[in-house]
């Protein structure tokens, strides 16, 4: 019998299983609901609903380069345990490349087909939480490209080439000397991991943030006493000192400990032979943002074991 839509969204819906499997199992069972859900059951699938609400903040973070373009994604589970599982290590990277494809978007990621499967990376992953038995989330993905140029990526504490816990892809614009810029690009990126920038400069810094901080320094200048000039301007050297802390270009570099990004980047111009630019940069600290479960663990032994 002909399988509609409606069938397999609320046979998804029941389940939390993907829609190419929810399909496969309302065919195979001639569009009986609950011989669908058994026969997802008998397979190991539908368990993975359950696993879909428990919080996923471990996981790994990685990276994927392609000429002028570099990819990077987030893919959580729930334990580390799992982050270094082979199986999983291998959706991570192959969806890392297809990131490539996507212009960074996270749902074109995710809808994607994962190569070889017949089912999206979304399905892929819900398949992969039946089989390796933890919840599993694709959370966020970025793309950044350069017309010319190359882009730079670094991977701290890498588990394997291109993977880990902290990942960073920045763009660095120019006609010059590749052998220049791809150092520079993998030694800003280092840098990126290290401190953290906001943004590349200050003209690009969200004008928001900025806001909130003048307000606080204003607050905390006049807390000083001093006349409203003297406070406009301890405010306005606050500011500047601020960016100094929090864009990319202002930042003295990491790695000398002595110059700014900004003149590194000069300095390397000239050995390159044409002007560069850090067109953009993403960094991804795996798991940042997400709020984890506080669990105690001697109650939870002493719960399974029965103990009050």
């Amino acid at each position: 019998m002909a399988i509609t839509a409606q069938q397999v969204k609320e046979l998804r819906d029941s389940t939390g299983v993907g829609m190419m499997d929810c399909k496969k199992a309302l065919a195979e069972t001639n569009g009986d609901m609950e011989a669908a859900i058994d026969w997802l059951r008998t397979r190991g699938l539908a368990k993975a609903a359950k696993k879909a609400g428990r919080v996923a903040a471990e996981g790994l973070v990685a990276v994927a380069i392609e000429g002028t373009s570099g990819a990077i994604v987030e893919v959580n589970s729930e334990t580390d345990f799992v982050a270094r599982n082979q199986q999983f290590q291998d959706i991570v990277g192959n969806i890392a490349q297809l990131a490539l494809a996507t212009g960074g978007n996270v749902e074109t990621l995710g809808a994607a087909d994962y190569p070889g499967t017949g089912r999206s990376v979304t399905d892929e992953l819900t398949n992969a939480i039946a089989t390796i038995g933890e919840n599993m989330t694709l959370r966020r993905s970025a793309v950044v490209s350069v017309t010319d140029g190359v882009v730079g990526n670094y991977v701290h504490n890498a588990v394997k080439p291109g993977m880990g816990k902290l990942a960073i892809v920045v763009g660095l614009q120019s006609t010059g000397n590749k052998d220049v810029l791809a150092p520079l690009g993998k030694q800003i990126a280092m840098h990126i991991a290290n401190t953290a920038p906001l943004s590349v400069s200050s003209e690009d810094i969200d004008p928001e943030i900025v806001a909130r901080e003048r307000a606080i320094f204003a607050e905390q200048a006049r807390e000083s006493g001093k006349p409203d000039d003297i406070v406009a301007k301890m405010v306005e050297g606050r500011v500047r000192k601020y960016y100094e802390e929090v864009t990319l270009l202002a930042q003295v570099f990491v790695i000398d400990g002595e110059r700014r990004v900004s003149d590194v980047i000069k300095a390397a111009e000239a050995e390159a032979g044409a002007p560069i630019k850090v067109t953009g940069f993403v960094r991804y600290a795996l798991g940042e943002g997400i709020a984890k479960e506080e669990t105690d663990f001697a109650a939870e032994v002493a719960a399974t074991a029965g103990v009050n």
